[in-house]
């Protein structure tokens, strides 16, 4: 039986990919930091671990006797410390790259962030060799792309790796992307930055599990590279919107604001969180009010051509299947 290790398993991405790989026979080891998502997972079927991935010394026995490692698991926020971000995703990673080459795991797959690409400037076709921002948005796109790096070394002591960046991520069970666009909307509505026209790229969840399939069978030849995933369908942010409150039945309350004065009152938030940083996150950063008024779209034509990539499920599919979901857990 095909043994996995899935990382970051109580969360969005983590709980498809376990979900998918005991529905295929895999025996599968869950790793995340959730004991009541756990106990689903357990109930799913998997073998459920609550560790942190910067406890080294469990995190490398996780990775015994596995014959694939799925790390999905990070830190993800637009605001924090950066020595959290720092911890959780250069040296969690650092770990398990640590546990597959010590315990001989057969491959590597891990997930990382087109967020590494973004410098404030709208930018479409981004392929995976499209030059990185010079400043990273925030601490956590900076710590990824160090993640990153330490997969890429480890190349050279013999870990076979599959690195994947796949783009705003949806569907049912997620807790963060078209929740806090609901959220908003209950409140003084969303704000479409500049009309709403910059490109926004999706991916359904169910997607990225199949490309990370993909890269767990891949050839050699495709091994040791970094993908690009996405739907492959960017729309503009308001026809998201408009299609996602239809399926879901719900009123659209948006209101006008400008690029601009998002920007600066973001940055002039960010300021007074530093100073008070018993404040929390602040309601902007700069980085979400550039995420949603800034075109950034990705070049899947090389996971297309070697892993042999093709978004089995529309954006338009994945909505309703978000709306269904959605509507059953109210």
């Amino acid at each position: 039986m095909t043994k996995a290790l899935v990382t970051g398993a109580t969360g969005f991405l983590g709980r498809h990919t376990v979900r998918r790989l005991i529905q295929l026979g895999w025996e599968v080891s869950a790793l995340g930091r959730s004991r009541e998502a756990g106990e689903q997972l357990k109930r799913d079927g998997a073998v459920f671990m609550a560790q942190d991935l910067r406890n080294t010394a469990e995190i490398i026995r996780s990775c015994a006797g596995q014959d694939y490692v799925f790390h999905c698991g990070a830190l993800s926020s637009p605001w924090g410390k950066y020595s959290e971000f720092y911890g959780c995703n250069v040296e969690g990673t650092r770990n398990i790259v640590a546990g597959c080459l010590k315990h001989g795991v057969g491959r590597l797959i891990h997930i990382s962030t087109p967020s590494v690409y973004f410098n404030y400037q709208n930018r479409l076709g981004l392929s995976e060799e499209a030059e990185l921002a010079l400043k990273p948005a925030n601490a956590y796109a900076a710590t990824k792309r160090l993640a990153e790096l330490e997969v890429e070394r480890a190349a050279s002591s013999g870990l076979v790796s599959v690195i994947l960046r796949p783009r705003a991520i949806f569907g049912p069970m997620d807790n963060a992307l078209f929740p806090r666009i609901l959220s908003v909307n209950e409140g003084k509505g969303v704000p479409l930055l500049d009309g709403g026209i910059a490109l926004i790229d999706l991916t359904y969840v169910d997607n990225v599990v199949d490309a990370m399939l993909l890269g767990s069978s891949a050839p050699d030849a495709a091994t040791g590279r970094i993908y690009n995933i996405s739907n492959g369908e960017p729309m503009p942010f308001v026809e998201l919107l408009t299609s996602l409150f239809a399926k879901l039945d719900i009123p659209l309350h948006t209101r006008s604001v400008s690029y601009r004065t998002a920007h600066l009152a973001a940055g002039l938030l960010e300021g007074l969180h530093r100073l008070l940083p018993g404040l929390g996150e602040p309601a902007l950063t700069r980085y979400s009010v550039g995420s949603l008024a800034l075109s950034q779209t990705l070049d899947i034509s090389l996971a297309r051509s070697l892993l042999g990539y093709e978004p089995r499920i529309t954006v338009a599919e994945g909505l309703q299947n978000f709306a269904d979901w959605w509507r059953e857990q109210k």
